[in-house]
């Protein structure tokens, strides 16, 4: 009995060495979070444009016989080569060379998100389809290939009535004028021969964005922090690849948390947890 509690002791003690000898070849700057028996693991990842991207890892207890499990915010996972020799930063490496192949396709995202009024809620880094309002209850949902953005995209008019009967009518007709050298705003424009509207100023202010620490939308708030009720998120961060919004609250207790971080009478200033840029946060003077 005593010998098998010795093993399974040594085994999770080796275990623990290899983990943390991993990550620090990955780097622990580019660490979110870690379990507490360190078999859940996520890593910060910028690609190439500066896009944030978490890449999560799921260790089993016979880690390295057995590989990872992985997810991401991506369009599909790709196929992790393993080795009984392969490393977790081996994982890093394998997922920054899928991300390459993506950024075609985040590019025609992006401009499509920021041109277009376009459903946010049903838009990220791993849907390749946009739900586009094209006014009068009509719309329209475009599905991107992810392998060949530049296609002609599927597309489905949602809706009734003749402006949505008129849209698919002229899409069928001029659906050969699609040229792939063309941007794909213009490409889009010109089959359907109208003028798409942009996304209103209003919607973009109204819009609610969960926390990027707490992943809530809103927090209560009591009589110590202010006023009762409830806070959306009320700080971003600026580096307009990354964006992420938060709480100031839960900002500043993650600030506070970190070594780094400096203070100057009632502001916090270090980096985003998530693209390490500079930011600052004003913090509630109860709590200094």
């Amino acid at each position: 009995m005593g010998s098998c509690i010795t093993g399974e002791l040594a085994k999770s003690s080796a275990f623990y060495r290899s983990v943390y000898s991993e990550i620090e070849e990955v780097g622990w700057e580019h660490l979110v979070r870690l379990g507490e028996d360190l078999t859940f693991l996520s890593f910060r990842i910028l690609d190439k444009k500066g896009r944030v991207h978490i890449l999560e890892i799921q260790l089993d207890r016979t880690y390295p016989k057995s590989p990872p499990s992985i997810s991401a915010d991506v369009p599909y996972v790709f196929n992790l080569e393993w080795s009984m020799h392969s490393r977790l930063k081996n994982v890093v490496q394998q997922f920054k060379e899928h991300l390459e192949k993506l950024q075609e396709f985040w590019s025609t995202l992006e401009d499509i998100d920021k041109s277009l009024w376009v459903d946010h809620n049903m838009a990220s880094f791993a849907i390749s389809y946009r739900q586009i309002n094209v006014g009068n209850d009509c719309f329209i949902m475009l599905s991107i290939n992810v392998t060949d953005p530049k296609s002609l995209p599927e597309i489905r008019f949602l809706g009734s009535g003749p402006s949505v009967n008129s849209m698919r009518k002229q899409w069928q007709r001029n659906s050969k004028r699609w040229k792939r050298d063309n941007p794909f705003l213009e490409n889009l424009a010109c089959l359907l021969e109208t003028h798409l509207p942009g996304p209103p100023d209003v919607q973009k202010k109204q819009q609610q964005v969960e926390c990027g620490i707490c992943y809530a939308q809103s927090l209560p708030v009591d009589d110590e922090l202010g006023n009762n009720g409830w806070i959306g998120t009320d700080c971003t961060c600026d580096n307009t690849n990354c964006h992420r919004a938060f709480h100031s609250i839960c900002l500043g207790d993650w600030l506070r948390s970190i070594t780094t971080t400096r203070q100057s009478f009632n502001v916090l200033f270090g980096n985003c947890p998530y693209c390490s840029e500079p930011v600052a946060v004003k913090i509630n003077s109860a709590k200094q």
